[in-house]
């Protein structure tokens, strides 16, 4: 038993057996989160938030780097519409790990007012938010015509304007003589939030390069050029004032669990709603035995069939046992060069979701400070 040790610790309030794994099992990949607030068939909104504050503390504990709430609009399948809000909340229910939205659709905003507010989370959790903004609509086109700032005029695609003048904002760097130099962005602590380029296209690695911002690219959203897109981001990233070199991660899906069966079985509530999400369709998560029914219907029988309609070099949804799931990430940022992986998992069972969680920390040996001196307490 070397290099292991075995305790009775409770881990996202559950207590039962845990491998204290040795350092650099993970070969230093460090893994963070990006939650939905997915909605489970039978659950509400409400239910579906509370449990993000419940994972959000779990990861924290678990030794996670970031936590990360994204922006949708309009549907029934997704509990978060206003990823801030619900991160204001995180950050005081958590303590180490980072908080940050994953991201925020810029175009639907000013950036005075998302300055605004991100500078109001980082001086309520300083050193702690990441901002990652992106400019995808996050829902319909009748959703994103809703939001619109300006409706009297065609929508126009000002997006890397709108990104300048955020940054200025944050970093008050607004050239002399511009209108909004004399602005002050309040609350003004030291420091302040790291902002991120989000994004599924090569137009964001190269928006990524052009602005000097770190790059999450969405693969578990569109999984096509990942490799490309992180690619030309490493290779154009020229050093700046910003940032001295380049820093990628991608987002992936992940379902884990003690066998490979049991989690091809979670994973058929994904498969589903990859599915109806193709025709319109955002109903809530379906539990995984009336989500293999139609499945069925539609003539997926197998996990092996929906393997067979992937598109890219590697799935959205990496989907076995813990080693089995860590050799294929570890695989991935060994290929794209990258220190991080951003992990969404979406089960019906919540209690699956948070052990699938549990167990890629154990797996890659994340285990937070105060969970190894927790376990270390109750072993002796």
């Amino acid at each position: 038993m070397s290099g292991r040790s075995w305790a009775l610790a409770p881990i996202c309030g559950v207590a039962h057996l845990t491998v204290m794994t040795i350092p650099g099992k993970g070969e230093g990949l460090r893994l963070s989160v990006l939650d939905q607030a997915p909605v489970a068939e039978g659950s509400s909104p409400s239910e579906a938030l509370q449990r993000s504050i419940e994972l959000a503390r779990c990861v924290d504990g678990l030794g996670y780097t970031r936590f990360w709430m994204s922006e949708h609009h309009a549907m029934d399948l997704l509990a978060c519409t206003a990823p801030e809000i619900v991160l204001a909340r995180i950050g005081a229910e958590t303590k180490r790990i980072r908080i940050g939205s994953g991201g925020i659709m810029l175009p639907h905003y000013t950036s005075l007012k998302v300055a605004e507010v991100f500078r109001t989370l980082h001086a309520l959790y300083p050193g702690r938010v990441d901002l990652g903004i992106g400019r995808a609509p996050g829902g319909g086109p009748i959703e994103a015509a809703a939001l619109r700032r300006n409706r009297k005029v065609q929508p126009v695609d000002d997006f890397p304007e709108q990104v300048t003048e955020l940054l200025a904002f944050l970093e008050k760097d607004f050239p002399l003589g511009h209108p909004f130099q004399q602005v002050r962005v309040a609350p003004d602590a030291p420091g302040g939030p790291e902002v991120w380029m989000l994004g599924s296209s090569l137009w964001s690695a190269a928006a990524a390069v052009e602005f000097e911002l770190p790059y999450a690219f969405a693969h578990f959203f569109s999984p096509v050029a990942t490799r490309e897109a992180i690619s030309r981001y490493q290779r154009g990233f020229r050093p700046g004032e910003r940032r001295k070199g380049p820093e990628a991660t991608v987002a992936v899906g992940v379902i884990c669990a003690e066998t490979l069966e049991e989690a091809e079985y979670l994973h058929a509530s994904v498969r589903l709603l990859q599915r109806r999400i193709r025709t319109n369709d955002r109903r809530p998560v379906a539990e995984p035995e009336e989500a293999l029914r139609e499945l069925r219907a539609w003539g997926e029988v197998s996990a092996a069939d929906a393997r067979g309609q992937e598109e890219g070099e590697w799935p959205r949804y990496f989907v076995g046992t813990p080693e089995r799931v860590r050799e294929e990430l570890l695989g991935m940022a060994r290929e794209l060069e990258i220190g991080e992986i951003v992990v969404n998992t979406i089960v019906w069972d919540h209690q699956k979701r948070l052990r699938s969680y549990e167990l890629l920390a154990e797996a890659f040996g994340l285990q937070g400070q105060e969970v190894r001196d927790e376990a270390l307490v109750g072993g002796q």
